[in-house]
């Protein structure tokens, strides 16, 4: 069963056929009555013509064009538009011979001047011929243009949601091994019923308040990415004490100054995690500053260098995200030597 809207487009198309040909039969009445008075003579000689006009066009159109032409089927392409053209050379020759035999009665004085000319009855059909092929591969080019640009659209919204996921699996890979990290400290608090615990506990509450309601945000103030990074530096101070020696500096911070959440903590969460401990104490030094449209971030601590530090899940998941949202926009130095492991990150800023 053929829908509606299906055969309501068949017959509009039906109708434009049928009032373009007529429009064709017109032209060549006009043509061939050039310096005629016979009507009848005219009117019978195009309307032979049209059944060769219309089937060397629609065979143009349908066929030699869409399925060899656009599919780059050069060789049939030629081939069976040389048949075509010998065929229709051919009728044409007829309708010449029809107009003098049948029309004129073999009186070539009474033919229509024009008909007279192979060359004119010709080009009168090929002319009509050419200009609806070159119609139909504008209107094949504009639908493969909009096609084109469909699938392109497609790939880029396929592109972003497969880089919305990956960004989200890093963050959910991101989140546990912090969580983990914080949570066992303030078990080992807990156990010892220190006084630090609900300073702790308020500090963790802070995080947590982040990481639920900010960090699916594809960007946050850099003031508040700070102060979850003094957060996290508090923590960690009543962690270790006095074994601990951090210097941490914000200096020329923009309000406007945006950036991925949760994009600098794992830097710091992996200085204390594989830092190592010299003359008893761990060292971390951390300068964060704006210049311009940049963001610097500066990382450095104690550190063994036998420690495969830079495999951390941190640093791997880091070094994706400022892929995936900096790509070509920042700059990552790593450097590993025998007493420090430091860090130099800078981005450009939205």
């Amino acid at each position: 069963m053929f829908s509606r809207r299906f055969i309501l487009r068949k017959i509009g198309q039906i109708i434009l056929h049928t009032i373009f040909w007529c429009t064709v039969l017109l032209f060549y009445t006009y043509f061939f009555g050039f310096d005629s008075n016979d009507f009848s003579y005219v009117f019978s000689f195009s309307l032979f013509l049209m059944p060769i006009t219309i089937a060397t066009t629609y065979v143009s159109i349908y066929n030699l064009i869409p399925h060899y032409l656009i599919k780059k089927r050069y060789g049939r392409f030629a081939l069976y538009g040389f048949f075509t053209l010998v065929i229709s050379a051919f009728l044409i020759i007829v309708s010449v011979f029809y107009g003098l035999i049948y029309l004129s009665n073999f009186q070539y004085g009474n033919m229509a001047p024009i008909s007279r000319s192979l060359i004119f009855v010709t080009t009168a059909v090929y002319i009509i011929v050419i200009i609806v092929s070159a119609f139909k591969l504008l209107k094949l080019n504009l639908k493969h243009t909009q096609d084109a640009k469909k699938l392109e659209t497609k790939i880029l919204e396929t592109q972003l949601k497969l880089k919305e996921q990956e960004l989200n699996y890093l963050k959910m890979q991101i989140h546990p091994h912090f969580l983990f990290n914080t949570l066992n400290t303030m078990y080992g608090f807990a156990l010892k019923k220190a006084d630090e615990t609900p300073e702790m506990i308020l500090k963790l509450s802070n995080l947590l308040d982040y990481l639920l309601y900010q960090v699916d945000k594809p960007f946050v103030a850099l003031q508040d990415e700070i102060n979850h990074i003094n957060d996290y530096i508090e923590l960690e101070k009543m962690r270790f004490h006095d074994t601990l020696n951090i210097d941490f500096s914000a200096e020329n911070i923009l309000e406007d100054t945006q950036i991925a959440p949760m994009l600098l903590l794992p830097f710091i969460e992996n200085s204390f995690k594989h830092g190592t401990l010299k003359n008893g104490i761990l060292e971390i030094n951390i300068k964060l500053y704006c210049e311009e449209k940049n963001v610097f971030f500066q990382i450095k601590n104690t550190h063994l260098k036998h420690d495969e530090t830079n495999k951390g899940i941190g640093l791997v998941n880091i070094k994706k995200r400022l892929d995936l949202l900096y790509k070509n926009h920042y700059k990552l130095d790593i450097n590993n030597t025998d007493n420090l492991f430091k860090i130099n990150l800078k981005l450009e800023t939205i």
